[in-house]
């Protein structure tokens, strides 16, 4: 049991480690994704604004220029400034740099300086081998007795010998030139300081060349510098170059593109980044970036008139250029076939717009006309709604006035009994004054009238509570109506409230009322005449009041 718990935790460890492994792995790629994409776009933006950096370059150019206005510069000042602008046209415009070699070759001369003659011979001879005058750069090289050389010089004779003859191979791909530039770089690390930058970036050098692990030192030195220092360029070049033998595309376009950084940020016209740059993508079938960078590798070699990198850039120039211009042409037919395709979608499209904007129209008068309809049935609806209200109201009005008109019918019979027993009673006791008294007394007529009024308000009002505001709002000020105290309606009013109720012969109102016909027509008049609104359309408005 012991055991087989021991083997499982064993398991479990292995388990365990092989996951933190793949993990390991798998985010050190991702990093690597990442930084190298960083450094992509840095390239992108460093080249999009690479006038910039030549803006800046010819800045400090004028500047060293300005310091020849000085008056009274002796041959050595001079000779000082020249240096440095040689210093600031070196591998960014050869002619221009040549041209400030042989000032200070004059002046060296007119000095009778042999240390300074060399020094200007040496300078001379390596600009004229980076310009392809390889007979003028040898024959400066082979006057120079190096055996005069002070250490200085020695390692600048030694190095310029060096770039000679691998600019001389270069030019016509043979390997002896190659073997003696090694020879001589070995002789230039003899005369270098071994802590210096430069003789680790040499010993590196020699050491790559003849297949050594280098990756680790080159990998220290580019840690050790930034995209301002030139030497960083040569540091991350050797790195691209190493990784492209070993075949790792990944990291050769990585470090050729560091490269690639400081020689625009440095204005090095000089350079072989752009041009291993360009092979990288063409290798990987980028054709776009290979022929962008490769044209920009020429522009700079033809600025700064470098023979042996416009030579470098010929080899793969031609293929480029061909492969670039198809890959336009075809893209161009595509172009012309999609611009025929979308012409032609967009006239289905013109001819569908114009289809459904004729829909939309008729769907529009079809709304419109259903909006006119819905119109008339909301009338209609509306007018149905104050028909039933009115019906509505019809209904409960007959239903007051028929229980009302029942029992008036049977007060008015209970009374008729009660008076024909008074004179019932009177005639069997023969009391005649008193039955003829009674005979031709008014008084109970008027009593039953009043009393008739009263009750005809009260139900009136009961039905239409605001029928006296309502009447009022539709008279002029000055010919409202105002009720005496205990009044519920006055003549006038109960003229008006028969007509709400459907009476509007005069003749009848007048026989209701106990009033002449001219008299109810007078106050008909008057009310008209004193409407807010049309006289013909005011007793109308009347019997509309709810």
């Amino acid at each position: 049991m012991i055991n087989y718990v021991f083997v499982n935790i064993l398991i479990f460890r292995k388990i365990m480690i092989y996951i933190f492994v793949l993990l390991f792995f798998l985010n050190s790629s991702g990093v690597f994704a990442g930084e190298k994409d960083s450094i992509l776009i840095r390239l992108d933006k460093v080249l999009d604004n690479k006038e910039y950096y030549v803006i800046n370059k010819e800045q400090n150019i004028r500047n060293l220029k300005q310091m020849f206005v000085i008056s009274s510069l002796s041959p050595r000042q001079e000779y000082d400034i020249n240096l440095k602008l040689y210093e600031e046209y070196l591998k960014y415009q050869s002619d221009s740099a040549v041209s400030y070699v042989l000032k200070n070759l004059e002046i060296a001369r007119l000095l009778g300086q042999d240390e300074l003659k060399y020094e200007c011979e040496i300078r001379l001879a390596g600009l004229y081998s980076t310009k392809g005058m390889y007979i003028e750069s040898k024959s400066l090289l082979d006057n120079v007795d190096k055996s005069v050389l002070p250490q200085r010089l020695l390692y600048a004779y030694y190095e310029t010998c060096n770039e000679f003859f691998s600019h001389y191979g270069q030019s016509n791909d043979n390997s002896v030139y190659y073997r003696k530039s090694g020879q001589y770089r070995d002789s230039l690390l003899l005369t270098l300081d071994p802590q210096s930058l430069h003789y680790r970036i040499e010993e590196i050098t020699r050491r790559l060349y003849i297949n050594e692990d280098v990756e680790e030192p080159l990998s220290d030195l580019l840690e050790q510098t930034t995209d301002e220092d030139k030497e960083r360029a040569v540091i991350a070049f050797l790195l691209a170059y190493m990784y492209q033998l070993r075949g790792n595309i990944e990291l050769q376009e990585k470090y050729y593109a560091v490269s690639a950084i400081t020689d625009i940020v440095n204005c090095i016209k000089d350079n072989a980044s752009l041009n291993g740059l360009a092979i990288t993508y063409y290798l990987e079938g980028d054709v776009d970036k290979a022929y962008r960078f490769f044209q920009a590798a020429i522009d700079d070699a033809v600025f700064c008139n470098v023979r042996y990198r416009s030579s470098e850039a010929s080899v793969f120039y031609p293929v480029i250029n061909e492969n670039y211009h198809r890959k336009e042409q075809i893209q161009k037919s595509r172009l012309q076939s999609f611009s025929l395709i979308i012409s032609f979608l967009s006239l289905i499209l013109i001819a569908g717009m114009i289809y459904i904007y004729i829909q939309i129209r008729r769907l529009s008068q079809v709304r419109k006309q259903l909006y006119s309809i819905n119109l008339k049935l909301r009338d209609l609806n509306n007018d149905l709604l104050q028909a039933n209200n009115q019906l509505n109201e019809s209904n409960h009005i007959k239903e007051e006035y028929i229980a009302h008109f029942f029992d008036l019918c049977s007060t008015y019979i209970d009374k008729l009994e009660n008076y024909r027993k008074t004179l019932h009673k009177h005639a069997s006791n023969k009391h005649w004054d008193e039955l003829m008294n009674l005979l031709r007394s008014t008084t109970l007529v008027e009593t039953e009238l009043e009393e008739l009024y009263k009750k005809f308000d009260m139900i009136f009002l009961t039905l239409y509570p605001s029928f006296v505001d309502k009447f009022n709002a539709l008279q002029a000020k000055e010919g409202q109506i105002s009720l005496k105290p205990g009044e519920l309606l006055n003549t006038e009013l109960r003229i008006f409230a028969l007509i709400r109720l459907g009476i509007t012969d005069s003749v009848k109102i007048a026989g209701f009322l106990r009033y002449s016909i001219s008299t109810i027509y007078n106050y008909r008049v008057k009310a008209r005449n004193n409407a807010v609104i049309s006289r013909e359309q005011f007793e109308e408005t009347v019997m509309k009041i709810y």
